[in-house]
């Protein structure tokens, strides 16, 4: 990746390891820089260890090794604030939309911030209007349509104008309608963006980078042609 100046990362994680209750090694001494400003999609099979990598950029999950994101270490005195810097959108957005109202659900972010009223109010009428979902904070979250609700999920997350977004498989389950739509609020999105998908299409439209890996571990780096480009690295890893 060249010399980088360490302002000008905002992922680092160094030796970074997790095993789970049940004894799974889910990773397996992880190091990954990621520059302010890159789209990188995270890459590889079902239990690769990319949704796991994905959970310790905002402190759900703490393992043995180094997390730094936009220079604050993920740790419990941090966590408030690093929690305001990063932005998790889960794959299912019933994980995420638990409030009576799309309004509701915007806000918790920025009132856990402690932001003002006034603040919490701008703020949510700036996430949804990001999202195309302009005046819908009185819908009920659970009577929208799937695709709606993705961008109900996104918007929780924008309404605290996180500095690094982490979307985990964002488009799958859309139509093709959502799924564009989808992918065009994303790219002009102007946050450092991990991407983790299955989907060879949605990286080469949206990441210039791709993290490839396969049992716990970074198994290949680099830009996004060079490694979807190698197709006998793709079926070694279960993506072809």
């Amino acid at each position: 990746m060249g010399v980088i100046s360490m302002a000008d990362v905002a992922v680092r994680v160094v030796g970074l390891s997790y095993r789970y209750p049940d004894g799974t090694e889910a990773l397996r001494d992880v190091d990954l820089l990621v520059r302010t400003g890159e789209t990188v999609a995270v890459m590889g099979p079902n239990g690769a260890g990319k949704s796991t990598l994905m959970l310790h950029l905002n402190g759900i999950l703490q393992g043995e090794g180094t997390v730094e994101v936009a220079g604050l270490e993920v740790n419990k005195k941090n966590m408030r604030e690093v929690r305001g810097k990063v932005g998790l959108v889960f794959q299912d957005p019933e994980d995420q939309l638990f409030s009576p109202t799309v309004g509701e659900d915007v806000a918790f972010g920025p009132i856990n911030m402690r932001m003002s009223a006034a603040q919490v109010d701008l703020a949510v009428k700036r996430a949804l209007k990001w999202v195309g979902l302009d005046g819908f904070e009185n819908r009920s979250p659970h009577h929208m349509s799937f695709g709606e609700k993705k961008r109900v999920s996104l918007a929780t997350v924008l309404s605290m104008e996180p500095e690094i977004l982490v979307l985990d498989e964002p488009v799958s389950n859309l139509d093709p309608r959502g799924r564009r739509h989808f992918l065009e609020i994303i790219g002009v999105l102007e946050a450092t963006k991990l991407i983790v998908t299955h989907d060879l299409e949605m990286a080469r439209k949206t990441a210039g980078r791709v993290v490839l890996m396969d049992d716990g571990r970074v198994v290949a780096d680099g830009t996004t042609d060079s490694v979807l480009g190698d197709a006998a690295l793709l079926e070694r890893h279960g993506l072809l």
